[in-house]
């Protein structure tokens, strides 16, 4: 008999008021009905995740990275569980699940962002080559890590490239929820974001180069340089 699946969550914390405000609001993690572990000030995405994935044991368990700012209505626990058993049906390869991202250069997800509704057209589950860092789940016995050279920019992209690399797959489920980030939609942004992308976006198309282009959700990497041309114009 095959295990039910299981959600642990985890997420990396900067802002205590934020995690407390929207995290943990939410009902399946406020009532303990799924595990959450935080992790504090770390210094990429990679530590936090990679060591949760490490402690994590039981078949058929997801480990869900969420940011701090996210918010997961009443009944999304359960309504994940079943869109990724419909993805995973239709995508028997699957291994990470996210809720927004990108198939080629289409846009495909559902999520109230910043007060913006976001509900693209593609139809879901959708296989997609790239997935948005505000959530998403990879199976935990894929043997997928974070890569702590992109610390928290790129990641999302490079999890779907990684599991695509080693046959497996990536898709968009249709799991609504909320992200209130603070970081700024527009012009300019901190010269110490702004450091930390280029950082970022170098690594990530000195190992991509071979894949380019990359549609992400808020880029298009079609050459080495990209990444540092955009955020220079955003400065």
């Amino acid at each position: 008999m095959t295990p039910a699946q299981q959600l642990v969550f985890v997420t990396a914390v900067s802002r205590v008021d934020v995690l407390r405000e929207r995290l943990l609001a939410s009902p399946c993690i406020r009532e303990r009905k799924r595990k959450l572990v935080a992790y504090f000030n770390v210094a990429s995405a990679a530590e936090a995740f990679n060591a949760a994935m490490a402690s994590v044991t039981s078949a058929g368990t997801w480990l869900v990275w969420v940011h701090q700012d996210v918010v997961l209505p009443e009944g999304w626990d359960e309504r994940f569980l079943a869109a990724l058993d419909e993805a995973q049906r239709t995508f028997p390869d699957l291994a990470v699940a996210g809720i927004y991202g990108m198939s080629g250069s289409t846009r495909a997800g559902h999520v109230l962002d910043r007060g913006n509704l976001l509900r693209e057209s593609a139809a879901l589950p959708c296989a997609v080559d790239s997935l948005d860092e505000l959530l998403f789940a990879v199976r935990a016995d894929s043997g997928l890590r974070l890569d702590p050279d992109l610390a928290f920019d790129f990641y999302g992209t490079d999890i779907v490239l990684q599991a695509q690399a080693s046959g497996m797959r990536a898709a968009v489920v249709d799991a609504y929820c909320e992200h209130w980030s603070d970081t700024p939609a527009g012009t300019p942004i901190p010269p110490s974001m702004a450091d930390r992308i280029v950082r970022s976006g170098r690594a990530f198309e000195a190992k991509w180069a071979s894949r380019l282009p990359v549609h992400t959700s808020w880029l298009a990497v079609e050459r080495p340089g990209d990444v540092e041309r955009f955020i220079d114009s955003l400065r």
